[in-house]
């Protein structure tokens, strides 16, 4: 079930057969916050993945890209992978975009054999370069998140809900998602965003509505109640604490926002998470009650107002989650390659 790891010591790129390394309890009974990003391929066993709270059935086969600052749990203990860590720092003057790699897919026909056969080799030339300066390991990490990352439907950014989404609207929501990233901890308001990203509160819901099917106001507090989550599963800091970091002064607000967009206490929320690994909840966002996406028909569109709406803390990496039949996170689709 593990091994060491293997370092390069040039750009922190590193492969592990087994799990050991990113957690001490095998059992997995807790999500762990990861502050490096991973390839995961599974080479035996059968179990679950839960990455940010979504189950994804694991295999011999199966692969997983995971961001850092998501969170992950695997069960059962018998479940054995290949494990690529990476800092950022590695693909630096690589053309290509790291995200745009789906969040898991099962390896069939030759796209997926020489996706499998390419994880294999890196941990190959992991052990032979062992404590070597070696640019090998980063142009073989390059060439695999490019392969993923030309597979059909693959993509950082969820699909439009409609095909009435134009480019312009689409655009306008990728550079919404990139200033919420960098300030989602400091404002929940969306007045502050449509003036980083240079539009009006209205262009910029309609640009949402078009994309994910729900406000701009509904995607702030996604992403905010997404780190709150992360937060309550993964560590032992106090609920009010977590609230302070993600911005509100006063623990009340910050359980109400919680309660209102997860549908359960923040409390109550960290108990469940407890719970041991291989007894995940079925498939789709846990704990989360559907919330009906804006008016899309062209009436004034409603954006709620509350009494923490000015909040600080600090940025992540993109995610936000989505409750009920609201849309997919970016690349969490199920991908057969063929």
């Amino acid at each position: 079930m593990s091994s060491a790891v293997h370092r390069s010591p040039d750009a922190a790129v590193s492969v592990a057969h087994g799990f050991s390394d990113l957690v001490a309890d095998l059992a997995w009974r807790r999500p762990i916050l990861l502050t490096e990003e991973l390839l995961i391929l599974v080479t035996t066993g059968h179990g679950s993945a839960e990455v940010d709270f979504h189950p994804r059935p694991c295999h011999p086969g199966t692969l997983l890209r995971v961001r850092a600052g998501q969170v992950l749990r695997c069960g059962p203990a018998s479940l054995d992978a290949i494990v690529v860590h990476w800092a950022s720092a590695a693909l630096q003057g690589f053309d290509l975009d790291p995200e745009a790699a789906p969040a898991w897919l099962e390896l069939t026909g030759a796209d997926g054999a020489a996706i499998r056969a390419g994880v294999h080799q890196l941990a190959v030339d992991c052990e032979r370069h062992r404590g070597e300066p070696t640019p090998l390991l980063r142009h073989q990490l390059a060439v695999l998140l490019l392969r993923l990352a030309l597979l059909p439907g693959s993509s950082r950014w969820p699909q439009p809900t409609s095909r009435s989404a134009s480019r312009t609207e689409t655009g306008t929501f990728r550079v919404f998602c990139r200033e919420l990233e960098q300030g989602y901890q400091r404002s929940r308001r969306v007045e502050d965003y449509a003036d980083r990203v240079g539009c009006s509160v209205r262009t910029l819901t309609r640009a949402c509505l078009a994309v994910t099917g729900r406000s701009a106001k509904q995607v702030v507090d996604d992403r905010v109640a997404l780190q709150a989550r992360r937060l309550l599963a993964a560590t032992d800091e106090p609920v009010a604490r977590i609230g302070q970091r993600l911005g509100f002064t006063e623990p009340t607000n910050f359980g109400r926002f919680f309660s209102r967009e997860v549908g359960i206490s923040p409390g109550a929320f960290r108990a469940d998470r407890g719970h041991a690994a291989g007894s995940f909840p079925p498939a789709g966002p846990p704990l989360v009650r559907p919330r009906p996406p804006a008016d899309a028909g062209g009436a004034q569109l409603r954006m709620p107002g509350h009494s923490d709406d000015h909040v600080t803390a600090e940025s992540t990496v993109l995610g936000v989650a989505h409750g009920g039949a609201a849309a997919q996170q970016p690349g969490e689709r199920p991908l057969h390659v063929d």
